[in-house]
């Protein structure tokens, strides 16, 4: 046990060094800390090089990823999914269903793997950075979808942050009432940081619907993420599906699960519940960083133009359902 510490120590020390230091630059000059930690690491590549934190950085980068992805469950409860409504839930879950089919078939239609349609679409589908890690973490672990999910990360938090400042003043410009306005930008805008944001920025009201529609969002990584890791994930079931094909469903899964009910249960104190919440995120800058560090920035160019187009055009599908959704509200 000593040894294995001894061995993932110094890659460890590494990633949450750039994770403390993102946390840093994030409260005092602003911005997304996930982008930061992915920026900084791919700065640092060299370091990976090092065969003494080597092992530690691949640590973080699969073990701590499934952790903090695992820890995401215990912000989600069902009464947060059942206080949007039937219709609105329904509208999300096409919408969540549709944006990842699209990315499938945009990637056969640009030529590109399939892998890199199910990381985009989950990702622009249910929440930015966090659902790409989830969905990357049970295909295949190749380096082209490694550098493909770094490339998804830094897209989707660019567009995120550009939908948290455009997105509501557009809705401003639109007439669009409080409740329409959460649920759009809670359907839409990726990441879960950036929907509370753009929702403040409209309204106290529509913050409160947006971060609920999102947590319900959030909370379809479970089913989107088995349904991938049955159907098109790293290990292939030579049997039918059924209950033997259940030791396909990836541990951090049944976790993400168990924590949403305790969390629903309301067992905790919420001081508990708030800290595993900053957990999860911290394990996910740590597992971003590591992701950064193991890439070479230049690999990622070679990645061409087509996974920019299809972030956009993912990124305008979603907008465009949850538009369609609210202005039949209104």
């Amino acid at each position: 046990m000593l040894k294995l510490i001894k061995n993932y120590f110094p890659g460890l020390m590494v990633c949450l060094i750039i994770a403390m230091s993102t946390s840093f630059l994030s409260e005092n000059y602003g911005g997304p800390q996930l982008l930061y930690a992915l920026l900084i690491g791919l700065s640092l590549h060299f370091l990976y090089l090092n065969e003494t934190v080597k092992p530690g950085i691949d640590f973080c980068a699969k073990t701590v990823l499934r952790l903090g992805v695992a820890f995401l469950g215990i912000r989600v409860t069902f009464s947060d999914i059942g206080a949007i409504g039937l219709s609105t839930g329904l509208m999300v879950i096409f919408a969540v269903g549709a944006t990842v089919c699209l990315g499938y078939f945009l990637a056969k239609l640009l030529k590109l793997s399939p892998d890199f349609g199910l990381i985009a679409g989950g990702s622009v589908g249910i929440c930015g950075a966090s659902a790409a890690l989830a969905v990357a973490s049970v295909l295949p672990k190749t380096k082209e979808n490694e550098r493909f999910t770094l490339l998804v990360v830094v897209g989707v938090t660019v567009l995120s942050t550009a939908a948290m400042v455009v997105y509501p003043f557009t809705l401003q410009l639109l007439g669009i009432a409080d409740l329409p306005a959460g649920i759009f930008l809670g359907a839409t805008v990726h990441d879960v940081a950036q929907v509370v944001a753009a929702g403040m920025l409209f309204g106290p009201e529509a913050g409160d619907v947006a971060t609920v529609v999102k947590l319900f969002r959030v909370a379809l990584l479970l089913p989107v993420v088995l349904f991938i890791s049955l159907f098109f994930g790293a290990e292939k079931s030579s049997q039918r599906l059924g209950w033997g094909s259940l030791r396909l469903i990836p541990t951090f899964l049944l976790g993400f699960v168990a924590l949403s009910v305790v969390a629903s249960m309301q067992i905790l104190p919420g001081s508990v519940t708030h800290s595993i919440g900053g957990i999860s995120r911290w394990m996910l800058v740590i597992a971003i960083a590591a992701a950064g560090l193991k890439t070479n920035f230049q690999e990622l160019a070679k990645l061409g133009w087509q996974p920019v187009v299809m972030l956009v055009v993912e990124t305008l599908f979603i907008a465009a359902i949850g538009l369609f959704f609210i202005l039949k509200m209104t």
